[in-house]
């Protein structure tokens, strides 16, 4: 991948988005790029930091495993995410897995040349403290959820959430979600388990606010589901 090329999809990321190819070329110098194929890990919990992620093309999940081997998903990534956030400030370990789902290509940076770069370019600050209050807002508004709703209603705030991440509107108004999820994935992004997702997606098809296309791909009635919260 040639540096305009480089330079090209860096600038698709929030941090990098308004700056000009002057602005650009210190950053470029110190990209690198790699092709990921699916099942390999990127880096594994505990693992000391080294680099930033951007996501070019591919899907990497994103999660964490307790004493006991049980997994709790962080999150699934697409193009135009970068991780680990919080890898820029703190002289720490990997905090999670990085796993790819689908054949995937990277570009990384270096993270103590990166922060060398972050010092002398305030500016790139400011646009990753904004990326990094979104992430915040976000988390909040997961453990907002944890604590106040039933793990019915957990569960279709996860398919809303899903759909707006990953989610296409059909023909008939209602939302295809393109990334294929199991049962199990689902019940380790909100701690609960494969039988009670299991139970409760069932329930939500008695009531066509959910169903499943050919092939395979989960479809909601966003609208119906939204009524369900209420």
């Amino acid at each position: 991948m040639n540096s305009e090329s480089v330079r090209d999809l860096l600038q698709r990321f929030a941090i990098f988005k308004d700056l000009t190819d002057f602005e650009m070329e210190p950053i470029i110098e110190l990209a690198k790029n790699r092709l990921y194929r699916h099942g390999a890990h990127i880096f594994m919990q505990g693992d000391p930091l080294t680099n930033v992620y951007f996501i070019h093309q591919g899907k990497i999940k994103i999660y964490k495993t307790d004493f006991h081997g049980k997994e709790q998903i962080v999150n699934v990534l697409q193009p135009g995410d970068m991780f680990p956030h919080q890898g820029f400030f703190r002289k720490d370990n990997y905090p999670a897995h990085a796993e790819v789902l689908e054949d995937a290509v990277l570009i990384y940076i270096p993270i103590h040349l990166f922060e060398n770069f972050l010092i002398t370019h305030p500016e790139i600050c400011i646009k990753l403290f904004r990326v990094l209050g979104d992430i915040i807002v976000d988390l909040q508004g997961r453990l907002e959820e944890k604590i106040l709703h039933n793990t019915y209603e957990q569960i279709i705030m996860l398919l809303l959430r899903l759909s707006r991440s990953y989610g296409k509107e059909t023909t008939d108004n209602q939302v295809r979600i393109l990334t294929q999820f199991t049962n199990r994935e689902l019940a380790n992004m909100i701690g609960s388990s494969r039988e009670t997702v299991s139970r409760t997606l069932t329930q939500l098809k008695k009531k066509k606010l959910v169903s499943q296309d050919k092939a395979g791909f989960i479809v909601l009635d966003t609208d119906g589901l939204d009524d369900e919260l209420f």
